[in-house]
């Protein structure tokens, strides 16, 4: 028979604070998507081309760019299709594993990123850096950088 444990309940400051972080993330998410479109890019486009442009020779084995992404190996298979298509990545065989395929960024994708990467920044600051002071920017990472850390170890 499990033994039931007492239900640690939100007091009035966490569920405002969690509350806050949930509703920040939804929309400043959704407005980066938003200031993504024009260039015809999604968030997660978006993602996958910094990850493979800040790779070693702009490459990463699939499985791989799924962890860095947190997407199922699955759903980053469609997206790359997408991707393909669009001119931004290829797939390659890897040649130490039959089996395995890299992502790579091409030329068009690596001019897309130098083309779309100001813009984006430029949002980053417009819709959250800018709005906080040094200090807050500061003590916010102090505060998240742990949470960061246990999340990331429970993904290992």
């Amino acid at each position: 028979m499990e033994t039931e444990t007492a239900t640690r309940w939100l007091s009035d400051a966490e569920q405002c604070a969690w509350r806050t972080h949930l509703d920040v993330s939804r929309l400043l998410m959704h407005q980066l998507e938003r200031d993504l479109q024009p260039f015809g890019l999604t968030n997660n486009d978006y993602e996958i081309l910094v990850n493979l442009s800040e790779s070693d020779d702009q490459r990463l084995r699939m499985s791989d760019l799924a962890s860095a992404t947190l997407q199922s190996k699955s759903r980053l298979s469609h997206q790359i299709t997408r991707m393909e298509s669009a001119g931004l990545v290829r797939r390659e065989n890897c040649e130490s594993d039959r089996r395995g395929l890299y992502a790579v960024l091409t030329d068009q994708g690596a001019e897309t990123m130098r083309r779309v990467a100001p813009h984006h920044v430029a949002s980053v600051r417009k819709h959250f850096m800018d709005l906080l002071p040094p200090e807050a920017l500061e003590q916010l990472h102090a505060a998240l950088a742990p949470v960061a850390g246990h999340l990331r170890g429970r993904r290992a």
